[in-house]
């Protein structure tokens, strides 16, 4: 996990902010399953300029993926 990775996961950055930097790529190669988490934990929170992102990034993904991408939104909501 990058550093940014890292400091978004203990709180330093907001879900959006994450989803933009995994699907961008900025911390090294794009995470669409990834990004498609924290979108999702930003729309969640009533962000719904991460709804719309989740929904574009939706469409490059598989199924599998998306579901992949759910459970860990899922599962890091439960934890936090």
């Amino acid at each position: 996990m990058s550093m940014a990775l890292s400091a978004t996961a203990q709180g330093d950055l907001d879900p959006f902010r994450l989803g933009i930097v995994c699907s961008a790529g900025r911390s090294g190669r794009p995470d669409l399953v990834e990004a498609h988490k924290w979108f999702n934990i930003a729309a969640q929170r009533g962000n719904r300029a991460a709804a719309l992102h989740r929904e574009e990034i939706a469409g490059e993904l598989s199924p599998a993926e998306i579901a992949r991408a759910l459970r860990a939104a899922r599962e890091w909501i439960a934890m936090h």
